[in-house]
């Protein structure tokens, strides 16, 4: 007999209380969430027209041309210019 007093105690101290079965309480998922910053596409001519002007603004110099499209795609991405 004490055993099962024992046992059920124990059951009710050790459950912890489900986030919908409390008044009042948010899921911690979503407590927790964090507002992102949404990624925008940039189109292939958006992107060209950017990389362009990296171009032109750093003296027209051949051989960077990798690095400007990967500076504006990124730049488009993140809403900077």
């Amino acid at each position: 007999m004490a055993s099962a007093i024992f046992e059920e105690t124990m059951s009710r101290h050790t459950k912890s209380p489900s986030p919908s079965n409390s008044p009042g309480r948010r899921p911690a998922a979503a407590a927790e969430t964090t507002p992102t910053r949404t990624a925008i596409a940039p189109s292939h001519e958006q992107i060209a027209a950017r990389a362009y002007e990296i171009f032109v603004a750093r003296g027209g110099q051949d051989g960077r041309d990798q690095d400007d499209w990967y500076q504006a795609e990124s730049e488009l991405r993140l809403g900077e210019q």
